[in-house]
C-alpha cells in the first residue's frame, strides 16, 4: 500500500479522486493500491519550554537564555488532532511507501516531515510537487515524484525558521516581561512581529513630530491649461516667499505668454506584471480594502477549488514550460472575459509574426522562477464563486489576459512657455493605442490607474494642441500650499515595507532584488499583521494603521537593536533563503541564533534603566540616544554611562 498525505481533508479528497481511491474510511480514502489521508495543518509543534523540564516551568531571569540541547516535537492540539495523528501513524506503519502531498512550500514541507518523524516512519518517502490542483496537474506531478532528500534544504530552512522564532520569541518575551511588565502583562516579542511594529511606531512618531510649513507657487492659466513656473535648480528656496511672488505676478499680469517649445515623445507602456502574493494583497487592499489575511484566505480558496495556481509565491514571472499551455488556459475562461476573444485565433506554438502569442521576457523567465511561478488562472471554469472570490479572481485573470496584449502606445508631451524672463512648463500624456489597457477598459474590475495625487494627475492629463510661437493672454496665480506629514501605513503600504525591510522602493526591478532581505515570507506576513491586531499593539482607523499606546510603549522599552531592526531581520531572512538553496549551512545559522538569543537576554539583564542613580542617589537612570543618564539631569546630576555598563551587584 502507498500512503499519500495531504495538508487538509479537501485536498486529500481530490487527490483520492484523481488516484481512484474511492472508498471512504475514518480519516482517509482507500482504493487502487493507495490510501490518501491528511493533516490539519500543524499536527506537530516544537516543545514548549515547560516540556523540557522543571527548570523552565516558572518564569525567572536566572533560567535565561533557554537553549535546548536538542529541539523536540510533540503532537499539538485537541482530541481531533490526536485522533488524526494516530490514524496517520497506523497507516504509516502499514505502508510500503509514503508520498508527501503537502503544501508545496517551506512550511508545508516542515508540517509533513514532523508528522513522519513523530510517527516513526521507516519507509521511503517521495515528494509530490504541484503548482495547481487540477486533475491534469496532479496526474502529471505523480509521474515526476522525487525522493524527499531532494527537498532537504527546504526542510532545513523551515526548521531553522521555526527554531529561530522559538529561541528569540520565548527568550525575549520572558526577559522583557520579567524586567519591564506591570500588572501581570505579558510583553510578546517576535522575530518578525517586533520589527514590523517598530516600522509602524516610527512612522507614527514622524507624523506626530511633523511641523508643517507653508510655501507658495506661481502658476498661470493659458487656454484652460495650468502651467507651473520652472524652478531654478540652484535656488532651493525659490517660490517660498509670498511677497516675492505677488510682486512677480504684478509685473507679469499684462504681459503675453508665448509657447517656446512643444516636445512630444512616443513611448510604450508594458502591461502590469502578473501577481505574486504580496502584490495581490496590496492590490486587494487598495481596491477593496481587503485585509492581507482576507486576501490570502480568498486566493487559497481559489487554489483549492482548482481555479488558480499556488498562491504563496514571491515571483511575478512564469517558467517557459507554461507557454504552450497558455492557449488552453485562455480558452477555459473565454466565456467570462470577452477580452480573451482577440487572442484565441492565435497559436501558442512559438511561431513567427501574428500567428503566435507574444512570449516576452517580462512574463516568461526561468531565471526568475524557483519552486513556483506567478499566480495565474488554471483554465478551469470559475463557477460558484463568492462575490469576494470573484473580485480576487477577476484581478488575477485580467492581469493574465493583459500580459498577451500589445503594449500601450502613449505620447508624452512637454510644453514650455515664457512670460518676460519667467519660464513655465506643463506636461501631459496622450494614449495613441490602448493595447493592454483595452483589457481593463471593458471590465467591471477597476485597474488602479486613477491618479493617486496631484502630481500624477498632471502627468496623465491630456493637453490641447499647442503650437510653438503662439502667444496670448494668461492668468497668473499665487498658489498657497502646506507641506504634508508622512502618510500612516495602510496594509498595502505596510506589506510593501515588509517586503523591502522598511525602505521605500517604487521601482519593480529594484524591489525584486530586495525581496530576499524582506521581513518575513509572503505566506507569513498577513498572519504577522493579524497577530499585531490581536495583541492590541496596532489598530486600524479606516484604512490607516496606527500603533496603540501599548505598542508604542513596547517599542520604547526594547533595548536590543536585534529585536526591532527591519534591516537586521531582513538579513536573517536572506540567510534562510540561502539555506533553502543550499548556499548556507543550517548548523552555522543555528549557532548564530543561539548567540543572538543570548545577547538579547544579556541586553535586558544589564539594562540600568529604572535603577537608582549611583551619583545623586535621588534620581533614576534613564536611557538617552547613546548613553545612560539621570532623571535629575535638569537639577544638575551629571551621571553618564555607556550602554554596556554592568549593573552594580
Amino acid at each position: 500500500m502507498i500512503l499519500c498525505v495531504a495538508e487538509k481533508p479537501s485536498v486529500g479528497q481530490y487527490i483520492a479522486h484523481v488516484l481512484g481511491a474511492s472508498s471512504r474510511r475514518d480519516g482517509y480514502f482507500e482504493g487502487n493500491g493507495y490510501c490518501v489521508s491528511w493533516t490539519f495543518g500543524h499536527l506537530c509543534a516544537l516543545y514548549e519550554p515547560q516540556d523540557y523540564g522543571d527548570q523552565w516551568k516558572s518564569w525567572n531571569m536566572s533560567s535565561l537564555p533557554m537553549i535546548p540541547a536538542r529541539f523536540k516535537i510533540k503532537v499539538f492540539g485537541d482530541d481531533g488532532v490526536h485522533k488524526q495523528f494516530n490514524i496517520l501513524q497506523n497507516l504509516i506503519s502499514q505502508a510500503q511507501e509514503v508520498i508527501n502531498c503537502g503544501d508545496a512550500g517551506q512550511e508545508g514541507e516542515l508540517i509533513q516531515r514532523w508528522v513522519y518523524q513523530q510517527a516513526g516512519c521507516k519507509v521511503p518517502v517521495k515528494r509530490l510537487w504541484v503548482s495547481s490542483l487540477t486533475e491534469e496537474a496532479i496526474a502529471e506531478a505523480f509521474k515526476q515524484l522525487k525522493d524527499q532528500s531532494a527537498y532537504q534544504h527546504l526542510y532545513e530552512a523551515g526548521l531553522m525558521r521555526a527554531i529561530g522564532d522559538w529561541l528569540l520569541g520565548m527568550n525575549a518575551t520572558r526577559a522583557y516581561t520579567l524586567r519591564y511588565a506591570t500588572n501581570r502583562q505579558v510583553l510578546s516579542i517576535g522575530r518578525v512581529q517586533t520589527p514590523t511594529l517598530a516600522l509602524i511606531v516610527k512612522r507614527q512618531e514622524e507624523i506626530d513630530h511633523f511641523v508643517p510649513t507653508t510655501y507658495y507657487e506661481l502658476k498661470t492659466k493659458y487656454r484652460g491649461t495650468l502651467f507651473s513656473m520652472v524652478k531654478d535648480e540652484d535656488d532651493a528656496a525659490q517660490n517660498t516667499h509670498k511677497e516675492e511672488i505677488e510682486a512677480l505676478i504684478a509685473t507679469l499680469q499684462d504681459k503675453p505668454l508665448t509657447i517656446t517649445s512643444v516636445e512630444k515623445k512616443k513611448a510604450n507602456e508594458l502591461a502590469p506584471r502578473l501577481f505574486d502574493l504580496t502584490s495581490l494583497q496590496v492590490e486587494c487592499n487598495k481596491k477593496y480594502s481587503f485585509s492581507a489575511e482576507d486576501t490570502l484566505k480568498l486566493v487559497q480558496s481559489l487554489y483549492e477549488k482548482r481555479i488558480t495556481t499556488y498562491p504563496r509565491v514571491d515571483t511575478t514571472f512564469l517558467s517557459e514550460d507554461i507557454y504552450p499551455k497558455v492557449q488552453a488556459t485562455l480558452a477555459g475562461i473565454k466565456d467570462y472575459y470577452p477580452q480573451v476573444t482577440p487572442l484565441l485565433p492565435l497559436k501558442a506554438d512559438g511561431g513567427k509574426g501574428a500567428s503566435s502569442l507574444p512570449k516576452s521576457k517580462k512574463v516568461f523567465d526561468n531565471k526568475k522562477v524557483t519552486d513556483h511561478h506567478a499566480i495565474i488562472p488554471t483554465g478551469q471554469r470559475p463557477d460558484n464563486l463568492t462575490e469576494q472570490e470573484r473580485k480576487v479572481f477577476d484581478l488575477i485573470a485580467l492581469r493574465f489576459i493583459a500580459a498577451f496584449y500589445p503594449e500601450c502606445q502613449v505620447a508624452n508631451t512637454t510644453v514650455l512657455a515664457q512670460v518676460e524672463s519667467v519660464q513655465f512648463k506643463v506636461t501631459g500624456r496622450e494614449i495613441l493605442s490602448p493595447g493592454w489597457r483595452a483589457v481593463f477598459a471593458t471590465a467591471a474590475t477597476p485597474t488602479g490607474d486613477t491618479p493617486a495625487d496631484e502630481d500624477e494627475a498632471k502627468e496623465t492629463q491630456t493637453l490641447p494642441t499647442f503650437t510653438k510661437g503662439e502667444s496670448g493672454p494668461h492668468e497668473p496665480q499665487l498658489i498657497e500650499k502646506t507641506t504634508q506629514p508622512p502618510k500612516p501605513y495602510t496594509e498595502a503600504t505596510l506589506l510593501r515595507a515588509m517586503e523591502t525591510a522598511g525602505k521605500t522602493v517604487d521601482n519593480e526591478e529594484l524591489r525584486d532584488a530586495m525581496k530576499e532581505n524582506g521581513i518575513g515570507r509572503p505566506s507569513t506576513r498577513a498572519a504577522i499583521i493579524e497577530k499585531l491586531y490581536q495583541r492590541k499593539y496596532i489598530v486600524k482607523e479606516r484604512k490607516s494603521i496606527r500603533p496603540t499606546e501599548i505598542g508604542t510603549r513596547l517599542i520604547a522599552t526594547i533595548v536590543s537593536p536585534l529585536l526591532k531592526s527591519a534591516e537586521l531581520t531582513g538579513l536573517w531572512e536572506k540567510k534562510l533563503r540561502q539555506i533553502e538553496r543550499g548556499d548556507f549551512e543550517a548548523a552555522e545559522f543555528l549557532d548564530e541564533l543561539k548567540t543572538m538569543s543570548a545577547q538579547v537576554v544579556r541586553d535586558v539583564q544589564t539594562d540600568l534603566t529604572g535603577m537608582c542613580c549611583p551619583v545623586c542617589r535621588k534620581g533614576t537612570i534613564i536611557r538617552g540616544k547613546t548613553r545612560y543618564g539621570c532623571s535629575r539631569w535638569r537639577e544638575g546630576c551629571n551621571f553618564s554611562a555607556p550602554f554596556d555598563t554592568e549593573p552594580q551587584k
